[in-house]
């Protein structure tokens, strides 16, 4: 009985899973090199105006209080100083709501027309200024913008390049949040879109695509579980089995005896991407976030974010010491207001000293963090450890991480430049890094910064695992013909 469960479980979820699983395989190869389309945050960012606050009238309370209604509740979490029609502009965020005022009306920004999208698009591009169109307003997510749903409605402009390009710029912000081209739209099909069922019809419904995610990969857990144990129980190392009077390892012959082999050769790592496929949805809530909870960032903030007594006249000091940004956030640490520009931050008080933060002052403030928490160690990391980490090396550096001896192990990451608290670990994340992360992307420090051994080591898996999923199509194919010739009559 036990045996003839393990084989239809194994047999019939792959019948139903094996198209799918192929489809991951390949499209996770086109995804280690092709995602979905992005507007590149460094070429956002060379497009902006030079911040300016010389023309400001209002501080960050008096635009909050001239925006009225519009304003968000407090209390606030982030304020970011931009320039938006050559006018500078507090955006202002709590939670998930953001409202924009300029500094100088306190006039909250007005939803975005046709034309004024149109003239930001040309702005951005200018080059095709004399081509660009507006093709319309995005109330519902379009296949491009199902991540960005939070920010719609969004403007669709065409700027009618050789590239077929299309921006969108969000209504509510004045920013231009996607770029699209006809190649990163043709490759995110076998890419992003197949690898992670990003259909748009499915993927609207959030909850919806979410458990079809989690089921099919739990159900893919059991069929390559169930198979690996089959895959080992029917090998003969000392060849008893005879196909066509020959001895055989296998008891299999033709496509069976491929995916028999195949399975035994890259079953486990199959087994442990559709597992860490499963953990990339959070399912069930199985660990906490490692976003830093409001007691930590404002033992590091000096007490709740508030901006009651930002003037700006400071404000606008600080940005004359910051030439040449073109966006900065208002950073409140140990209880004193930074200006933190690109890869710069200075002080909005000329008394006070600009950062980083002081190794006394990271202690002292890590002990308020986490009050009555013995603090085991406090580290200056130069370098990225196997938690707080990029390929890319955009995570600033350096960072402090202090540890806790808490129950749950609690890590904190500080940024010293900005003297805010980055990120959070604790000992179920830290877990569910090499669960998800470390099996899934395979990003294991001796592989994970050599390329092209990470590339090699993850095609020829994934290529094994095309095989192993291939191999047991044509056999699917023709037990369904069987079953439907003897249903049929």
């Amino acid at each position: 009985m036990l045996v003839r469960l393990l084989v239809y479980t194994h047999r019939w979820l792959g019948i139903a899973l094996g198209a799918l699983f192929a489809g991951w395989f390949i499209s996770g190869v086109v995804l280690m090199y092709v995602g979905m389309p992005r507007l590149d945050p460094a070429k956002r960012l060379a497009r902006q105006p030079a911040l300016d606050f010389s023309t400001a009238r209002l501080s960050p309370a008096d635009a909050l209080t001239a925006a009225g209604a519009a304003a968000p509740p407090t209390p606030l979490d982030r304020v970011d100083l931009t320039m938006l029609r050559d006018r500078p502009l507090y955006r202002f965020q709590s939670g998930r709501q953001v409202v924009s005022a300029f500094a100088d009306t306190g006039e909250p920004l007005a939803p975005l027309t046709d034309q004024q999208a149109l003239d930001e698009a040309r702005r951005f591009s200018p080059d095709h200024a004399g081509s660009a169109r507006h093709e319309g307003l995005l109330r519902t997510p379009d296949q491009w913008t199902l991540e960005f749903a939070r920010q719609l409605p969004m403007h669709r402009i065409a700027l009618g390049d050789q590239a077929d390009t299309r921006l969108y710029v969000s209504a509510t912000t004045g920013d231009i949040v996607l770029e699209t081209t006809a190649t990163t739209r043709l490759w995110a099909y076998p890419g992003a879109i197949l690898h992670w069922l990003y259909l748009t019809p499915l993927r609207r419904h959030g909850e919806l695509w979410a458990q079809v995610i989690i089921w099919s990969s739990l159900a893919g857990t059991v069929m390559c579980g169930a198979g690996l144990v089959w895959g080992v129980w029917r090998l003969s190392p000392n060849r008893r089995f005879r196909l066509k009077r020959q001895p055989s390892a296998s008891p299999y012959a033709g496509w069976m005896a491929w995916h028999h082999y195949a399975g035994l050769l890259f079953g486990v790592v199959s087994l442990t991407w559709v597992f860490s496929g499963l953990l990339s949805m959070d399912p069930w809530d199985w660990h906490p976030s490692t976003s830093p909870t409001r007691q930590q960032r404002s033992a590091f903030a000096g007490g709740a974010y508030a901006v009651g007594t930002v003037s700006v006249e400071q404000l606008a000091r600080a940005v004359s010491r910051l030439p040449g940004t073109r966006t900065a956030e208002l950073v409140q640490s140990a209880g004193s207001y930074w200006l933190a520009g690109e890869g710069h931050t200075v002080a909005l008080a000329t008394d006070s000293p600009d950062p980083p933060l002081d190794r006394a002052t990271v202690t002292r403030l890590a002990g308020l963090a986490m009050p009555g928490s013995p603090i085991v160690d406090v580290d200056w990391l130069d370098r990225y450890d196997a938690y707080y980490y990029d390929r890319g090396g955009d995570l600033p550096l350096p960072v402090v991480r202090i540890r806790y001896a808490d129950d749950v192990r609690t890590w904190l990451y500080v940024n010293p430049a900005r003297g805010t608290v980055v990120r959070k670990e604790e000992r179920l994340t830290r877990l569910n890094r090499w669960l998800y992360h470390g099996l899934h992307s395979l990003d294991v420090p001796f592989l994970y910064y050599r390329r092209p051994l990470w590339d090699a080591v993850v095609i020829v898996l994934s290529l094994g695992g095309f095989v192993l999923t291939l191999t047991t199509l044509v056999p699917a194919v023709r037990r369904l013909r069987r079953h439907a010739r003897r249903v049929g009559g």
